[in-house]
C-alpha cells in the first residue's frame, strides 16, 4: 500500500459487538477487526474498545492512523447527526454521547455519526440492493424493527436527528406491549424478539416438535437460523408465526409506500438473511395489494445483498460524502 493512499473507516457499534472495516477510495476492504462491545463494562472502557478495535483493523490493513481520511460510525440509537452526537443507546445505558468529537480527537481526522439502519440503507444504496433508486426505503427487522430511507442520494432525517422509526409504527390499537413503553407498534408485533416469544409458546404447546427439542423455550436461544432450520424441519407453527410476522411488515411498508414513493424497498437484517425468500414475496405480496392504486407496480422488494458490512460500509460512504462531498 502506497503512504500516501487515504482510506476510509466504517464502524458498526452494537450493544453486543463492534466491528471496524478499513476501506480504500473505491471501497475495497483492506482490514477487519471486531470484539464484543461489553458495554456493561462502562462507557469509557467501550470507548478503549472502539479505539483499539480500529487500530487493530488498521494493523490488519497495513495502515496507520494517519492515513485516515475518515470515519463514520453507525449507532444504535438515534442521533443528532449535525453535531455527532448518539442521542439515546438503550441497551448500552448511553444518552447525548458526544462520538464524533471523540473521535476526532483521538485519530486526527474528521468523523460522521449516524443511526446504524440509515448506514446499513445507505451501503445499500450505494454498492447493493438499492443501487441508483431514487428513493429507497429500508426495513431491517431483528432485535427490534429499524427502518431508514435515502432520497436522491442524500439519507432522509429530520432537522437535527435521525427518524424513520419504522418499527414503531401504531399497527394494532391496544396490541402487546413495545419495548419503547407504548402497544402495538410494528416492532411488538414482527421483530425477532417478538417471533421468538410466539415460537417459544408453540414449543411449549408442543406445536412446534423440532424447536422444542433443539432450542426449547427459552427466548434468547430462538435465533434467525434456529428459526429458518425449526420451518426446514417441518414446524409449520413456526412458519405460521414468521409469515404473519412479514404481512405485518408488508402493511407497515404500505404505509410507507403511499407516503414516499420509494422505488425500492430493501429488507435486511438476520432474519431476512436467514429466510430472504419467505420475507421478500410476504412483504412484497402484501404490500402490494394495500397500497393506493396508482402505487401498484411502481417499487420492487428486494433482499439487502451486503450482510454483516452493511452497516460499516455505508457509515464508511456516509463518511466520504459528507467529508469530500463526493457521492458513489
Amino acid at each position: 500500500m502506497a503512504e500516501a493512499e487515504k482510506l476510509w473507516l466504517g464502524f458498526d457499534l452494537g450493544g453486543t459487538k463492534m466491528c471496524a472495516h478499513v476501506f480504500d477510495d473505491a471501497f475495497k476492504v483492506l482490514g477487519f477487526q471486531k470484539r464484543k462491545t461489553k458495554a456493561q463494562e462502562g462507557m469509557e472502557a467501550t470507548l478503549q474498545r472502539i479505539f483499539q478495535t480500529i487500530r487493530e483493523a488498521l494493523d490488519s490493513a497495513g495502515a496507520s492512523p494517519e492515513q485516515l481520511a475518515g470515519i463514520g460510525m453507525g449507532c444504535p440509537g438515534p442521533v443528532d447527526h449535525n453535531r455527532g452526537v448518539l442521542l439515546s443507546a438503550t441497551n448500552m445505558g448511553w444518552t447525548n454521547v458526544q462520538l464524533k468529537k471523540i473521535l476526532e480527537a483521538e485519530f486526527k481526522c474528521p468523523a460522521a455519526v449516524l443511526n446504524d439502519v440509515d448506514a446499513g440503507v445507505f451501503g445499500e444504496y450505494c454498492f447493493g440492493a438499492g443501487k441508483n433508486a431514487h428513493c429507497l426505503l429500508g426495513v431491517f427487522p431483528g432485535t427490534g424493527i429499524g427502518g431508514g430511507c435515502v432520497y436522491r442520494g442524500d439519507i432522509f432525517t429530520g432537522a437535527n436527528r435521525s427518524v424513520m422509526e419504522i418499527g414503531h409504527l401504531q399497527m394494532m390499537a391496544d396490541g402487546p406491549q413495545c419495548g419503547c413503553g407504548r402497544r402495538g407498534c410494528l416492532e411488538a408485533l414482527a421483530s425477532r424478539m417478538a417471533i421468538a416469544v410466539a415460537a417459544a409458546g408453540a414449543a411449549q404447546r408442543g406445536a412446534a416438535p423440532w424447536l422444542l427439542k433443539n432450542a426449547g423455550t427459552d427466548v434468547a436461544a430462538i435465533r434467525s437460523n434456529i428459526l429458518a432450520d425449526s420451518i426446514k424441519n417441518g414446524d409449520r407453527a413456526v412458519e405460521d408465526i414468521i409469515r404473519q410476522a412479514a404481512r405485518w411488515i408488508g402493511v407497515a411498508v404500505s404505509n410507507a409506500v403511499n407516503l414516499l414513493g420509494p422505488d425500492i424497498v430493501v429488507l435486511g437484517g438476520g432474519l431476512v438473511e436467514a429466510m430472504p425468500t419467505l420475507f421478500k414475496n410476504e412483504v412484497a405480496e402484501v404490500a402490494a395489494a394495500r397500497v393506493m392504486p396508482p402505487f401498484v407496480g411502481t417499487f420492487k422488494v428486494a433482499a439487502a445483498k451486503l450482510g454483516d458490512r452493511a452497516t460499516a460500509q455505508g457509515a464508511a460512504a456516509w463518511a466520504r460524502q459528507q467529508i469530500s462531498g463526493q457521492s458513489r
